[in-house]
């Protein structure tokens, strides 16, 4: 049975195939409590999600982002709660971020070109559609030209680090992103640790910029792998959370919304945290 909560979801507002409303009507048919619209370096789809979940007495919105960050050994998602989505400061950042990452998808486009790849930008924005292009649009347009056999076939030889089309992209610190979600009444929470190397290290780091949570009931991680997570936020006072990192690019692979088997404990502390640091009234009417 699907867990209840969902804490990272995307839309067509960033990398996801699903709108906003699709996201709130998918959601709410396998009886979602708590989601969260985590898009990347993106606001855009949260007004809408929280509109139209008011349709549905039972379900309730969390905003979030997912900022992009970077460091030597890699890249750093940090996931911001309970952001102010209407800040402006914060919009026009992330407005910054997304011109690079169309500026990056642009010369990986070219990349794949001289690799003999005969992919149009005008397909991979046509795919994009009303999101920010980013590196999933463009494995769609490899995949439809028969140049991979899956998506995940795209980054491990082609777009990913180390790849021969892959282009580095303007991107803030991990602690500048901490500390960005801080300022604007979020709060925030590193995803999916174990994608990167020596994860432990970089909690302690951001431990100290503010991290407040740790993404642990993760689509992609093992019983084994979350129970270190979770004892690892237990270690620095963390809050945990969860979600299926949902993009609908793969429903056959895919964790599905509500998969991820995240406790609905983990939804109602990040609510009572966001009441507690007062949130800029975001988190008043979340039950």
């Amino acid at each position: 049975m699907a867990s209840k909560v969902d804490l990272h979801i995307h839309t067509t507002v960033s990398d996801g195939v699903h709108s906003p409303l699709n996201i709130i009507a998918k959601a709410a048919k396998v009886h979602m409590e708590y989601i969260a619209i985590c898009d990347h370096d993106n606001l855009g789809g949260i007004g809408l999600a929280i509109q139209t979940a008011r349709k549905y007495p039972k379900l309730r919105v969390i905003p979030g982002v997912e900022i992009s960050t970077d460091y030597s050994g890699g890249d750093v998602h940090i996931l911001g709660y309970f952001v102010d989505y209407k800040d402006p400061f914060l919009n026009e950042t992330l407005t910054e971020m997304r011109r690079s990452r169309v500026e990056r998808a642009r010369d990986m486009v070219i990349k794949l070109n001289e690799l003999g790849m005969e992919i149009s930008w005008q397909r991979v924005s046509e795919i994009a559609g009303e999101g920010t292009v980013g590196r999933p649009h463009i494995a769609t347009a490899m995949l439809e030209k028969g140049y991979i056999q899956n998506m995940g076939e795209a980054f491990e030889k082609y777009i990913g680090r180390g790849g021969p089309a892959y282009v580095e992209r303007i991107k803030m610190g991990p602690e500048e992103a901490v500390r960005l979600v801080l300022n604007c009444g979020g709060i925030p929470v590193m995803a999916h640790p174990l994608t990167i190397m020596d994860h432990e290290p970089m909690v302690e780091r951001l431990v100290q910029a503010g991290l407040m949570g740790l993404e642990c009931h993760y689509g992609g991680f093992n019983p084994q792998q979350i129970d270190g997570l979770v004892k690892l936020a237990a270690k620095h006072k963390l809050l945990t959370t969860g979600g299926s990192d949902y993009h609908g690019l793969d429903e056959l692979t895919e964790t599905p919304i509500g998969g991820a088997e995240v406790p609905m404990q983990d939804a109602k502390k990040l609510i009572a945290k966001a009441r507690e640091i007062k949130a800029k009234g975001l988190a008043e009417d979340m039950e």
